[in-house]
């Protein structure tokens, strides 16, 4: 394929600097024992008795230690006498297939060995209620069989809109445990009547309508450390989870920058992000009713590298970018993209970008479509993925501003580089 001469040409690219920041961590030393300890008096108050069966909706983010807290949570159910039962909780995720949840659960080291629990990985949901009057509410038939319910998620803000709840229980609930049918209810009627209010109301209706008894908020710190753990009570997730959100958006990980010419994600990926790569740090949103995220970051120009191996070839959140390589279209599962895009009813999400035959060409397309500015002048971040935002490099234009920078621990100077195939080489993660 032939491209215009300035692309053709060998490009100079300017000085960089490895960026080190150091930020304080704010880890549970051991998650799992820390829920235990919590386990232990919140089941006794549940109605959880022996021989009840618990079903346990499980997602597919990448939240830390996710095996292990969700092995604590079945051995202390199994403690009570009761049988814990795994509900892969993720909506269109895994191509909404049974077969394609329990893998995702797999990937993420959830398995029924390792969690010595039976996982019921069936599509099948129930409508336990309206709201609005037109919009009916779903939850999973297979957890509506059980006794009880209890949910475990991540709470973090989420990336397509603002409120005191984002992405987290009543996310689980509403999008996950509602199964592809929940999902695509909420996410369609949502363009009606808004994210954010319709995920309360359908929330709300669960709490009060299922079975569900309990729900496990993880907060993480700038490391994707669990910082906090709390075991809820259904009927108090509702002013719990706003407290959680807010520490959790006190230590959401993010760029000490404003305005940038160039910014280069090495890997996206639903694990990363539901959007690929989350708009609370590129900035970037495209699609209807969502919310502006250019207050965090705003970048001319986005280019995206690669797709992460745990994200299976989903890669959602590429039409994000204004350029992506040949190497993250050849890698797409353009099924498992395109069944996640029309559940979120997130079209534009799912748009093919500007492809470029290999790293540097799209690195150096970045450089050379902003307009007429010197390379050395290019403001230009290079970061491994969006969860990783305390180590990256930066152009010789960021210098003087990140010398500034109160959390900086250390900034080194460097080049970065292309293989024989065009595969960047830099330094660091």
């Amino acid at each position: 394929m032939r491209y215009p001469a300035y692309l053709e040409k060998k490009f100079n690219f300017p000085g960089f600097y490895r960026v080190r920041l150091a930020l304080p961590s704010m880890a549970l030393p051991d998650p799992a024992t820390a829920l235990k300890a919590q386990l232990v008096k919140a089941l006794d108050q549940s109605g959880i008795k022996p021989g009840q069966t618990v079903a346990i909706g499980v997602g597919s983010r990448g939240i830390d230690k996710v095996a292990d807290l969700v092995a604590q949570i079945c051995r202390s159910i199994k403690d009570k006498g009761a049988h814990p039962v795994i509900i892969p909780a993720m909506g269109s995720h895994g191509s909404a297939t049974p077969e394609g949840q329990e893998k995702t659960l797999a990937k993420l080291g959830v398995t029924s060995d390792t969690c010595q629990a039976v996982i019921a990985p069936q599509m099948d949901a129930v409508q336990v209620g309206n709201v609005f009057d037109a919009v009916p509410v779903y939850f999973s038939k297979k957890a509506m069989e059980a006794d009880h319910s209890i949910c475990i998620n991540r709470i973090k803000p989420h990336t397509k809109f603002k409120g005191d709840v984002e992405s987290g229980l009543y996310k689980m609930i509403v999008v996950g445990m509602g199964k592809h049918a929940g999902a695509l209810t909420y996410h369609n009627f949502a363009l009606k009547y808004g994210f954010h209010t319709l995920l309360k109301a359908m929330g709300d209706t669960i709490i009060e309508q299922t079975n569900l008894c309990l729900g496990i908020g993880v907060v993480e710190d700038a490391y994707d450390q669990v910082m906090k753990i709390e075991v809820i009570p259904a009927a108090e997730i509702s002013t719990r989870e706003p407290c959680l959100l807010a520490l959790a958006k006190s230590h959401f990980p993010s760029l000490p920058y404003k305005k940038l010419d160039l910014l280069v994600v090495r890997q996206i990926g639903k694990e990363i992000s539901g959007s690929g790569m989350d708009p609370n740090v590129t900035g970037r949103t495209c699609d209807l009713m969502e919310d502006d995220f250019s207050q965090s970051l705003y970048a001319k120009r986005l280019v995206i590298l690669d797709l992460s191996a745990n994200t299976a070839g989903n890669a959602i959140g590429l039409g994000n970018a204004d350029i992506i390589t040949e190497k993250v279209f050849a890698g797409m599962n353009y099924q498992a993209t395109i069944m996640n895009a029309l559940t979120a009813m997130s079209l534009k999400k799912a748009a093919i970008p500007v492809r470029l035959p290999s790293e540097e060409k799209a690195v150096q397309a970045g450089f050379q479509t902003i307009g007429p500015v010197p390379p050395e002048k290019v403001r230009a971040v290079i970061i491994r993925d969006t969860m990783h935002t305390t180590d990256f490099l930066v152009s010789e234009a960021l210098g003087p501003e990140t010398e500034k920078l109160s959390c900086l621990k250390e900034m080194i100077p460097c080049r970065i580089a292309f293989s024989s195939s065009g595969d960047l080489i830099a330094p660091g993660p």
